[in-house]
Order: structure tokens, then sequence, then C-alpha cells
């Protein structure tokens, strides 16, 4: 005897705890095994390390890495490639690959650079306010200009996707190099600088964070209740109330958990003490302003004496940026004409295009988008910098697919989610920042994130034979 439990069909009366909870929340199995991974991997170095530092880290597990510190910088880390795997994940769906991304990026960073340091600069002033904010437009432009000539290249001159790329990524390294003259560009306006995360001035702090965690949350128990009232109009079978409840409890924790983790990270003691000098706030006796800078001293020495001066950062504005983009994102591929098109073709080519859609013209889209998205991410990783060189974007094309695929998509087409995508850029640079944090070898490091890469493919063929 069956019986209809949820939104996820018939169920089995004899059906385990695990497999009802996962028809009743609908959640995919490959993200719940994304997050087991990730919480393996955050729990496992941070155990690691703080067995190798004798517990003084300060960590969940007394090692370096689970402290707000590190996980505010890795949010800023997995920032600019992040942003490149949501577009990235429309391309595979498209069972296109794009390999010039990591070149790309080099290439618009240092137009961007040389724009403002040597032309925007020299013209208008050092920090006039227009230089950031064209800057930024410039950027974006660039890259979606380059991604639309990849598109047309692909779709009308009927070059494979592969050969197009690949020739993008040997080509736009080489023209990075001629227009930086093979010098790093620096440094950066100093509005633009913020964008990229550099310091904890580079955030929005505590109050704004907090209402950022509650704006999340209002738009969780929105989106299910929305979800809801759509599955009723529509006729769909609904998920049962108390998963409801809990996929609104779950969501709410982790915006909430972010939040407290990202406000708990304080200002360096130096850098708390310029920031008080400079926005004239009282500063503890001990502390002394040399050659500009505020130090704090103690019988001549450095010291902590940041008391009453512990300023929290908040969110990054990198993370703000992501969180942006992978709204914007999540929005265009599940609720746009253009995103279901693009996961059609990916399906079933030839029926989409029976069907009346413009392939070619969808593909210049996706691949002007991507290119984009590459903007945005340059801008971002350039800032961070505060520098442009040559070697900015050296690999990300590989990261960027690798995290697409660990993030579920599919390399046989038609399948992918952007947040996904997300989590498995996060599970790639974890790999590379705990690998980092314990001074691993740079080779190693590599043989893992090539060992994951391969890994994660495997298990989506198994997935995708046995799922029904």
């Amino acid at each position: 005897m069956t019986t209809q439990t949820n939104a996820g069909g018939p169920a089995n009366s004899n059906d385990g705890f695990f497999r009802t909870f996962l028809r009743a929340t609908e959640i995919d199995t490959r993200m719940l095994g994304m997050i087991a991974a990730l919480l393996v991997i955050w729990i496992g170095f941070d155990a690691y390390s703080g067995f190798r530092t004798s517990g003084a880290g300060g960590g969940l597990f007394g090692g370096t890495f689970l402290t707000s510190r590190n996980l505010w910088i890795l949010m800023v880390q997995t920032s600019t490639i992040a942003v490149m795997t949501t577009g990235m994940v429309l391309v595979i769906v498209m069972r296109h690959l794009d390999l010039s991304v990591g070149s790309m990026l080099s290439m618009v960073a240092v137009s961007t650079g040389v724009l403002q340091v040597f032309n925007l600069g020299p013209w208008l002033g050092v920090g006039h306010p227009v230089i950031w904010i064209t800057a930024v437009a410039f950027a974006i432009f660039l890259g979606a200009a380059i991604g639309m000539i990849n598109g047309l290249l692909i779709a009308y001159g009927q070059i494979p996707a592969f050969i197009v790329t690949l020739g993008g990524l040997i080509a736009f390294s080489g023209i990075a190099f001629l227009i930086a003259s093979g010098v790093t560009v620096a440094p950066m306006d100093r509005t633009f600088a913020l964008i990229g995360g550099s310091g904890p001035y580079a955030s929005i702090g505590p109050v704004w964070s907090w209402a950022l965690g509650v704006v999340i949350c209002i738009a969780i128990i929105w989106g299910l209740i929305n979800g809801r009232r759509q599955r009723v109009r529509f006729h769909f079978a609904l998920r049962q109330v108390w998963a409801e409840i809990l996929l609104g409890v779950v969501g709410a924790v982790v915006a909430l958990g972010t939040t407290a983790i990202v406000n708990s990270y304080l200002f360096p003691p130096r850098v708390a003490a310029a920031y008080a000098t400079e926005n004239k706030i009282q500063i503890p006796d001990g502390v002394e302003v040399k050659d500009g800078q505020a130090i704090c001293m103690a019988a001549g020495k450095v010291v902590n004496c940041t008391t009453g001066l512990t300023f929290q950062t908040g969110y990054p504005i990198p993370v703000l940026i992501l969180l942006a983009v992978a709204v914007v994102m999540t929005f265009v591929a599940n609720r746009t004409r253009f995103g279901r098109y693009v996961f059609a073709i990916g399906g079933n080519p030839e029926a989409a295009e029976l069907a009346g859609i413009n392939t070619k013209r969808l593909t210049v889209w996706v691949f002007t988008l991507m290119g984009g998205l590459v903007g945005v991410s340059s801008i971002i990783a350039s800032a961070r910098l505060n520098a442009a060189t040559t070697a900015l974007g050296t690999l990300n094309e590989l990261y960027v697919i690798a995290a697409s695929v660990i993030g579920g998509t599919s390399l046989a087409g038609g399948i992918g989610t952007i947040y996904g995508a997300i989590l498995g850029a996060l599970v790639m640079q974890s790999l590379q920042s705990g690998m980092a944090l314990l001074n691993v070898d740079s080779a190693w490091t590599n043989i893992v994130v090539g060992g994951v890469l391969v890994f994660a493919v495997f298990v989506d063929q198994v997935y995708r034979r046995n799922v029904k």
C-alpha cells in the first residue's frame, strides 16, 4: 500500500526515515553530499591545525580554520570564482565550455587598471569619484564584449566552443601582457579597492549586516509562502507543513549564523587604533601616533591595547556582490524564458530548435553574460589585490569549471543549479585555503583539487545512471 505523503510523489509506507525526509523536503541528495563534504573539510582542517598548534588557534576544534577571521577571508576569496561559476553553469548546461575565463579576467583587470591608473587618475585627479564608477562600468562592458565575440564565433561561425575559448585562453593572456607592458599596474583607486574586500574597512559594519541577515530571513519565509501559494494555484502537490517549517528554520539559522560569524571578526589592533584616529574616536592610554599611524605601545613594544576599540567588520563587499549576482542569476535561470530555453537546449538541442528556439542567438547571449560576469570577477580580484597583473586569472578557468561540476552541473548538459555551483566554489576554495593554512606544498593542492574534480564527475555519472 502506498500513500501520497508529500510533493515528492508516492512513497512506500515502508520507506526509511532518510528517504521520507528527502521526499518531504525535496532536497537533492547531491546537495546534502556537498554540505557533508564541506563540513568534513572544515572540521578536518580545524582539528588538524589545532593538533599542530596544541589547540591554540581559537577555532571550534582548537585550530585556526574555523575562526571568524579565517572564515571571513574564505568568503572573500570564494567570491571571485563563485561569481564566474554562476555564468559557467549556463554555459555547461548548454553543452559548451569556456576555457578563456581565466585569461579574460587577466586581460580585463589589466585594461581596467591601466585605464584608472594611467588615464583617469592623471586626468581627473587621484581619488575622483568618477574613476571607480567608470572603471567598474568599463570592466563589465569589456568582459561582455569579449564574451559576445566568443558567442558569435561559436554560434554563427560554427567553430566548436572548445576551440574558440582555447584560442582565447592563449590569446587573452598575451594581450594582457602587451597592455601592461609586463609590469604590475598599481595602485588602484582607493574607493575601487574597497570592492575587493581588501582589509576590514571593505565591509558594511555590524548594524547593516544584521539588517541584511533579517532581510534574508524574511525573503526565505516569503519564498516558502509564495511557493506554496503557487503550488495551490497550479494544483501541484504540497510539501508537508513540517517540511516547510524545517526549511525556513534551517535557512534562517544559516543566515543569522553567518551574520554572527562575520560580525565577530574584529579590526586588528593597529587597524582599530588607526581607524579611531581617523574618525576622532577617543583612544585609550598607551596608544601613540607615529608617522601618521596610531600604534599601541607598552614598554616600547607593540601590544594589543584596543580595549574600547573593538570594531566589528560585518559582511565584506565582495560577498554582497556575490549575493546579488546569485539572486539575479537564480531568477534568470529559473524564472525567465531565457533560462528555460537554456535548459531546453541543454536537454535536447535538436528538439529545442524544432520548437522554434533561436539557439544561435541564445548561445551569443549566454557567452555575453559569461563575459560580463568575468568583468565583475576581475573587479573583485584586482580590487582585493589593489593591483592588476597578467597572472591574476591563472588557472581560474579550471577552478570555475571544477566548481560548477562539483556543484552538480552535468557536463552532458541540461542539469545544473546556481546555488549548487556556489557551494562547489566554496568547497574548492576551502580545500585550497585549508592546505595553504597548513603550509601544504602547492603541488599537493593541485593533486587534491584535480582528484576531487574527477571524483565529482564520477559521482555525477553514477547519479545519472541510477536516479529515476
